[in-house]
């Protein structure tokens, strides 16, 4: 397991072009190998403007060196404030490159999914850049509601597209852990992207399949709700998926916006600074 990036209770993000505003973020990151697995594959990098998970595949030294990777060559992506689209892609690129060259292969190849979020800019507008690969998930909670923002690359994801079996049923299901989309196996590594606007007072969860696995999303929203700062809810999250049966490794990377620049400017208009006479 390979963690870049520790919890942080704020951070302040320098927006171009505003004297006056600001973006603050806190985040949280945990992992546990759980009680039926003998190692963690999981990693995870925790450190702004990329917030990621990957949940390596392939066997213990194999899906570790995958996951590694990844994270890895994200962080090289760490430098700025803000990064862009193209930057990620060649991040996982040169991911793939590495775990091409890597020891850790099996006969059948060696892979990992990753999922994460990223700040990048936007005609000078911060957003979040939502990626995917596989089934680790990214969710956000905004006043109370909860959203998946990215969707599963798996076989059982296809049936419940096609109509063929409903999502209870796909927890079940004997093929629930096949994926069809993952970083590796000498391919050109394709995410989905989606684009979020930062919004103060938002929360996000980045997570490994091993806590979607032990918690349905009414208990997600519970505990990322019931926590009262980033790191309260992750460790009520990894508390609930281990103690729920914890059959996979678990990570979590809990992220909170505490200020934007819109935030600090309403909160400037509804209480205005008086002016002193020297």
């Amino acid at each position: 397991m390979t963690q870049i990036g520790r919890s942080n209770r704020r951070h302040n993000v320098a927006v171009p072009g505003g004297e006056a505003g600001r973006l603050s973020l806190a985040w949280a990151a945990l992992s546990d190998t759980g009680y039926r697995r003998a190692a963690n594959e999981d990693s995870l990098l925790a450190r702004s403007p990329i917030f990621a998970v990957a949940d390596g595949m392939g066997g213990h030294t194999a899906g570790d060196f995958a996951s590694a990777a990844v994270v890895t060559r994200l962080a090289e992506k760490v430098s700025s404030p803000f990064v862009e689209r193209e930057a990620i892609n060649e991040a996982l690129r040169s991911a793939v490159d590495d775990i091409a060259r890597g020891v850790g292969t099996t006969d059948l190849g060696t892979g990992t999914t990753v999922t994460g979020i990223a700040l990048t800019l936007v005609e000078g507008v911060p957003h979040w850049l939502v990626l995917n690969i596989g089934d680790s998930r990214v969710y956000q909670l905004v006043d109370g509601v909860l959203d998946q923002l990215t969707t599963d690359h798996s076989i059982v994801q296809e049936l419940i597209d096609a109509g063929a079996i409903t999502p209870a049923e796909a927890e079940v299901h004997p093929h629930s852990n096949v994926i069809t989309r993952a970083v590796g196996f000498n391919e050109d590594p394709v995410p989905d992207y989606w684009l979020i606007p930062v919004v103060a007072g938002s929360r996000f969860l980045v997570c490994s399949d091993g806590l979607t696995k032990e918690l349905t999303e009414h208990g997600i929203r519970h505990f990322l709700s019931d926590g009262s700062s980033s790191l309260d809810a992750a460790k009520l999250l990894m508390d609930a998926a281990l103690g729920n049966g914890g059959r996979d490794n678990v990570t979590v990377v809990v992220v909170d916006v505490l200020e934007t620049p819109e935030s600090v400017d309403e909160a400037d208009d509804a209480h205005p600074r008086t002016m002193r006479r020297h």
